[in-house]
């Protein structure tokens, strides 16, 4: 059970949304980690000539990522927003920042250089990932917000690293269905209802998000050209699609036995 502050709970289960203190939170560790980024992402920008475009591009993802956040703070349930939610915010700055790198030509100029600085950020937001988690239940601050945040970052991190196996020329366009399937998910939840119950935890999951961006990274490295990239790439593809149907036909199955 969730060690949940009386005030934090008495404002949800009367529909107020967040408390007022819960929001200061949010918005000074927000704030502080938003402005860190903007310096970290000056000193990429400006090693790998990527442009003042592309750390405008990092800063506008950041800030409507963290406006969703703050937007959604009704369900986190605490007075504080919390070092595991704080940990998450630094992998979006992160995994933003990775989004400029790819999506801007101008990095690709320093060739290895780029495709490494892209791996430190992808593995040092990989190593952030079991941080959070372990964080969140280390404090007792658990919550659907926290859980929801963690898994979007994933969400996009793995986005824009199979754009970048596209662009890096490691696979064909298919390689985007690896980024592409967790937003067709939650498409496919409008269309199906049944789709939109809660899962319950699952290591087999964590697994597949983990190896996703760890495959990703390796087929980026120099040296590492199709078709061994192809297969690598083919293979996370299939890991990630069995996991989906996995859960896509629990869920179904959920929903029939409740009829």
């Amino acid at each position: 059970m969730l060690s949940k502050e009386p005030s934090a709970v008495q404002g949800l289960a009367a529909g107020s949304g967040a408390s007022p203190a819960l929001k200061a939170s949010a918005l000074i560790v927000l704030g502080s980690i938003f402005a860190a980024a903007l310096v970290g992402y000056g000193l990429v920008a400006f090693h790998l000539s990527l442009g003042r475009n592309a750390i405008v591009a990092a800063a506008v993802v950041l800030i409507l990522i963290f406006a969703l956040v703050v937007n959604g703070l009704h369900h986190h349930g605490f007075e504080r927003f919390g070092f595991a939610n704080a940990v998450t915010a630094v992998r979006a700055a992160l995994v933003s920042m990775v989004g400029a790198i790819i999506f801007f030509p101008g990095a690709m100029q320093h060739g290895e250089t780029t495709v490494w600085a892209l791996v430190v950020l992808v593995l040092v937001a990989l190593a952030l990932d079991g941080v959070d988690g372990h964080l969140a239940r280390r404090y007792g601050y658990e919550s659907d917000l926290g859980a929801r945040f963690n898994m979007e970052v994933d969400a996009l991190l793995i986005l824009c690293l199979s754009t970048a196996a596209l662009l890096f020329g490691k696979a064909g366009p298919w390689v985007l269905l690896i980024g592409l399937m967790r937003y067709g998910f939650v498409l496919a939840q409008y269309i199906v209802p049944r789709l939109k119950s809660p899962l319950p935890p699952s290591f087999r999951r964590k697994l597949v998000c983990v190896v996703q961006v760890a495959v990703m990274c390796l087929v980026l490295l120099p040296g590492m050209v199709p078709p061994v990239s192809s297969w690598l790439s083919a293979i996370a593809l299939l890991l990630l699609s069995y996991s989906f149907a996995v859960d896509s036909l629990n869920l179904l199955r959920r929903g029939e036995a409740g009829r």
